[in-house]
């Protein structure tokens, strides 16, 4: 009776850890095709993109915002424009304030 037992928690104990390592080696998957942009370096990303929809419904993560040093408008960090040091809204607005005898806000 004792073996009977322990093979059944054997069976379910190794179940659970061969869930755990799937998930593990997802997990591992799809922050290396992350990471790797189109795969051309390793040769496995391209099979790794054509397993199935879950390898393209991976979740996009949005832009940050950053402020704007003129406006005080929030813009995608991808659409701002870097001058000085600062971030802009706009190229107009990165002229304006490097416009400034100090190039610090008046208001």
């Amino acid at each position: 009776m004792r073996q009977i037992i322990l093979l059944i928690f054997v069976f379910f104990a190794s179940q659970w850890l061969f869930k755990k390592l799937k998930r593990a080696q997802a997990a591992a998957g799809g922050a290396q095709a992350g990471a790797g942009g189109n795969g051309a370096g390793n040769g496995t990303g391209s099979a790794r993109a054509s397993r199935g929809p879950s390898a393209s419904s991976a979740p996009q993560l949005p832009d940050a915002l950053v402020r704007c040093a003129e406006c005080g408008v929030h813009t995608p960090s991808s659409d701002a424009v870097v001058a000085a040091g600062h971030r802009f809204c706009s190229v107009g607005h990165a002229q304006r304030h490097a416009a400034r005898p100090t190039g610090r806000d008046a208001r």
